[in-house]
């Protein structure tokens, strides 16, 4: 497996950064991996680099760059609050764009699947709306905003019993609105694929990966 970073121009103009893995041999397909609200920061390089270690090219667009270039924050207080800020800036148009033009530069790998967390969740789940590309979205805050736009595209959701930042209703709303979709809650808090935070869920995380391997073995490789 290596790695390299890449220049990434997008449809609505932007010029953005992005993290490539790449994987032994020929790739079984390509997947974007949308970062947190903190940026293309070590864990989610690491979360590109382990879909690479499972065959797949994969790609984390900087999708703040259009805002703040090279954008790397901590998971404290200070990090959340100007990841907050840069996510409000950047609105989610922006970030579509962003998740196209790296979805672009993998497409010659074969299939594309779109796998985001946090915030990244629900441009992962935004994008299989709009562009119809299977998606994994892991605890997209902003998911229930999008229930009133339906698609018959593959979906995967991953949710945590604890999560504070998501309600019970706001889970459901986004269950009933999918039906076709693949449905997973988890004894466990919000962010708790990440070993990065205090919220990470080793089992948790171990399960949901095997799900989504899973997943886009099913519907990219």
């Amino acid at each position: 497996m290596t790695h390299k970073t890449l220049t990434l121009h997008t449809a609505d103009g932007q010029t953005i950064g992005a993290y490539l893995a790449e994987p032994t041999g020929k790739p079984k397909g390509g997947i974007v991996v949308v970062q947190e609200i903190f940026g293309v920061n070590a864990h989610i390089r690491s979360v590109a680099d382990g879909y690479a270690a499972a065959g797949y090219l994969a790609i984390a667009p900087a999708v703040f760059d259009s805002v703040e270039k090279n954008v790397e924050l901590g998971y404290d207080q200070a990090g959340m609050e100007k990841g907050i800020a840069l996510v409000s800036a950047l609105g989610f148009d922006r970030a579509h764009a962003s998740v196209q033009a790296a979805a672009k530069a993998v497409a010659a790998a074969g299939k594309v699947g779109v796998v985001g967390y946090c915030w990244g969740g629900t441009i992962a789940y935004l994008t299989a709306i709009r562009d119809g590309l299977p998606a994994v979205s892991y605890y997209g805050g902003r998911n229930v905003q999008l229930v009133g736009e339906k698609t018959q595209t593959p979906l995967q959701f991953h949710y945590g019993l604890r999560d504070a930042h998501i309600s019970e209703a706001d889970r459901e709303a986004v269950r009933a609105a999918n039906p076709q979709a693949e449905f997973y809650v988890y004894e466990a808090d919000h962010g708790f694929n990440c070993d990065a935070r205090a919220s990470f869920d080793a089992a948790a995380a171990q399960l949901a990966r095997e799900r989504a391997l899973a997943f886009f073995a099913k519907h990219v490789g």
